[in-house]
């Protein structure tokens, strides 16, 4: 894989060489990558990962994706790789997939959370992968999103400062993320493929290559853990709650009768006069569900800011494309019940 340097000036690049010099004496970094930022720490550095944990106030059983960098990595971090596997990888990578594979003896424990898997992805960002190029070909990333532990992911640098600057060693600038959304998760087992979180990689376009389809992470009973499994994650804290439109309105206006503040968002053509109602701030965001994700966790963290005390977001579609916003929300919204 050739890197895009001409993407990157001097500046920049500068920059990612402190990075890595940092990861390399066991530094803490946020980076940007294609989905979130990540909370990066050298993968080889058990004292460094456990920095990752502490930072984030994440369950040490709860694992980390490692980020390489060169699909050649792939045979020092997993063995016993599917055929399958190579298949996405090469099709889909660098990009928003991370494989759960068997983990290599050069994997530590303290990256998988104890498990015999470890969740390996190439990241589509020109920063990510120069950093991943400049760390060495014998390193890797371990990174969670850069944010505490079950809250909103950050999207942007200013939302990793606004949670972590005081926690960690520097944080790398490059821009807003342009997918929004973390990776798609998938397993193997014997012939088959199991979806275990939705995410970047639309399940339509991995059943395109597979040439068969993958299997529901609702109907794998067995599966093991992975990031933002859990039923209460990505959530503000305040309060986030779903409904479908008509409901949505006269909550709102409930709400806002009580003299709490409100912010509403909505997605389909909304009658805006609806919302015109003291206390209530409304929000109309794309209809479309790549530009949808591309927004939301930048959304979320405006109004967690805020002077808001409920924040009412309309039901998303019960779409194939609308899957990963969907699981999103779900489990945003149970932070508070």
């Amino acid at each position: 894989m050739v890197l895009d340097k001409g993407a990157l000036d001097q500046k920049q690049l500068e920059q990612i060489a402190v990075a890595a010099r940092l990861l390399r004496r066991g530094g803490i970094v946020a980076f940007p990558t294609e989905t979130v930022y990540g909370l990066g720490a050298d993968a080889t550095n058990t004292d460094a990962v456990q920095k990752v944990y502490k930072i984030k106030q994440r369950p040490v059983d709860h694992p980390l994706i490692v980020h390489i960098g060169d699909m050649a990595q792939l045979d020092i971090w997993a063995v016993e790789i599917p055929e399958a596997a190579r298949l996405l990888a090469r099709h889909f990578w660098p990009g928003p997939l991370t494989l759960i594979l068997k983990r290599s003896a050069h994997t530590p424990d303290c990256v998988t959370g104890g498990q015999d898997t470890v969740g390996l992805r190439i990241p589509a960002h020109p920063v990510a992968l120069e950093l991943l190029h400049m760390i060495g070909p014998d390193k890797a990333i371990a990174a969670p999103s850069a944010n505490r532990y079950g809250r909103i992911s950050p999207t942007t640098a200013k939302h990793v400062r606004n949670i972590l600057s005081d926690k960690i060693d520097m944080i790398l600038d490059g821009g807003a993320c342009n997918i929004g959304l973390e990776s798609t998760i998938v397993s193997f087992e014997d012939d088959a493929v199991f979806l275990l979180r939705p995410g970047g990689i639309p399940v339509s376009a991995i059943e395109s290559v597979l040439s068969k389809p993958v299997i529901s992470y609702q109907n794998k009973k067995t599966a093991v853990r992975v990031p933002g499994a859990l039923p209460s994650h990505y959530a503000p804290a305040t309060p986030l709650q779903l409904f479908h439109l008509p409901e949505l309105v006269q909550t709102a206006i409930k709400l806002a009768a009580q003299n709490l503040r409100v912010a509403v968002i909505t997605w389909s053509d909304a009658d805006v006069s609806q919302f015109s109602v003291p206390n209530v701030q409304h929000v109309r965001m794309s209809s479309d569900p790549v530009r949808f994700g591309q927004h939301l966790y930048a959304v979320l963290h405006q109004h967690d800011q805020a002077a808001i005390d409920y924040i009412l977001m309309e039901t998303p579609p019960e779409l194939p494309a609308w899957l990963a916003i969907s699981d999103r929300l779900q489990r945003a919204s149970q932070a508070h019940l």
